[in-house]
């Protein structure tokens, strides 16, 4: 897309227009011309996988899991802002910034381990798809092809906001969990004593806590978010919206997140029971006995089958990107296929196949599935390294971070990277 276009520019930075009163009047649809990215990427946040730990955490810990969720909040919505203000102001993706600043080599090795995480990434969404489809007696034959299908006609429409629209209806699903947390009637009085319950001496507690950490904070979301605003043509003008949507996309995900550990904890976390709850099946058994079956079904499954769907989209694209910026190919979703950007939509569509294919032939998914663990937390340290060097050396000092909040921001992304490395030990125990 040509950033440099007057007529584009307009179109997106001109989002209100002086009356004769001198008051400004918000075009129709204004602020959606710059919402989106953050909205969708963080909907992607709250996949299958996110689902499925957050579960396991309500029903293990109970409402003490709830503080960690609320205390990364502001973690995920300073990582993420800083590929807002990369994106906007240079004008390049995570992949063409690292490429240009640290080099070819530094590229390579971002690049390479975001296309495994995002193979991996892919297994778990089609999983949580043929799980949601086999709750109502659909095979997975069925289901993940037909998945594919629409995921990758979705992105060959030629047309960003287009893709991200869709993505972002189907990703609020994921809001049916909380009629089923409403169903179960929480304890008020409850939750908030495990607010003030922290057993920080545990140690499956810890890693739990930490795997939370690795499933809120994913390096694809990094390359998404900053691609998405390149490609959506956003002026510096519109930093502080695009802020404002990286925000309450923010608020909405961890909002589920919460919702999920608070349903468990009243449920099967008050009974003292610890299913194993690692499918969307197993999920559905045990909120059964509350909720009733054919509810559990549809609730969950709305929401695990919304989550998977955006989460897919994204993860792609993440990589594509990714991928693209890396090499120096064309990679905007706002032109059709042609011959100059044919590397780009190949690369999407066969991210997805490769997923489809290796849950359908259901090769070694448990090994695999430890493997993207692993690779996610070794991969954390890199991205966010990575991301906070490039925030001091490519952005001009104006957009820079400065004083108490430049420090506080890296003293948490620093937390965060020994939490990643911290899950390596216990997730290759299980080899």
């Amino acid at each position: 897309m040509d950033l440099k276009s007057k007529p584009l520019t307009k179109t997106r930075i001109n989002l209100g227009a002086k009356t004769k009163g001198g008051k400004r009047e918000l075009k129709k649809g204004g602020f959606l011309k710059v919402w989106g990215p953050g909205l969708i990427v963080m909907l992607a946040d709250t996949d299958a996988g996110c689902l499925i730990t957050a579960a396991q955490s309500g029903a293990q810990w109970g409402y003490t899991m709830v503080l960690p969720q609320l205390l990364l909040i502001p973690i995920l919505y300073m990582a993420q802002e800083m590929t807002v203000r990369l994106g906007i102001v240079t004008g390049k993706g995570h992949g063409e910034l690292i490429r240009e600043n640290f080099g070819f080599g530094w590229a390579c090795l971002s690049a390479g381990t975001l296309a495994l995480s995002v193979v991996g990434a892919l297994l778990t969404e089609f999983v949580g798809v043929a799980g949601v489809g086999e709750l109502f007696g659909i095979s997975k034959w069925i289901t993940i092809p037909i998945a594919t299908i629409i995921l990758v006609g979705i992105a060959f429409s030629g047309s960003y906001r287009r893709v991200e629209k869709v993505g972002i209806i189907v990703g609020l699903a994921e809001l049916a969990f909380v009629v089923a947390m409403v169903m179960v009637h929480p304890q008020m009085n409850e939750l908030l004593s495990g607010l003030t319950s922290i057993p920080l001496g545990e140690p499956s507690y810890i890693y739990l806590v930490a795997a939370n950490v690795g499933e809120v904070i994913i390096p694809w979301m990094i390359f998404y978010q900053q691609g998405a605003v390149v490609d959506k043509g956003l002026s510096k003008k519109t930093i502080k919206k695009e802020r404002h949507d990286t925000a309450v996309g923010t608020l909405i995900t961890q909002g589920i997140m919460i919702v999920v550990v608070v349903t468990f904890a009243a449920t099967i976390g008050r009974l003292g029971k610890h299913p194993s709850l690692n499918t969307v099946g197993e999920i559905v058994h045990a909120l059964v006995p509350f909720i009733g079956s054919w509810q559990a079904k549809t609730l969950i499954g709305a929401s695990m089958l919304g989550g998977s769907l955006v989460a897919a989209l994204v993860v792609a694209l993440a990589g594509t990107w990714g991928i693209t910026e890396v090499l120096g190919w064309k990679h905007s979703l706002n032109e059709h296929l042609n011959k100059k950007n044919f590397g780009f939509y190949a690369i999407y569509a066969l991210a997805h196949i490769i997923g489809a294919v290796l849950v359908l032939a259901n090769v070694g998914l448990v090994s695999l599935a430890i493997t993207v663990e692993v690779m996610n937390a070794l991969l954390l340290p890199i991205v966010l390294g990575l991301l906070l060097a490039l925030e001091a050396k490519a952005l001009p000092d104006k957009y820079r971070m400065h004083g108490f909040y430049k420090w506080l921001v890296t003293i948490l992304c620093l937390l965060v990277m020994i939490f990643g490395l911290y899950m390596i030990g216990p997730a290759t125990n299980l080899w």
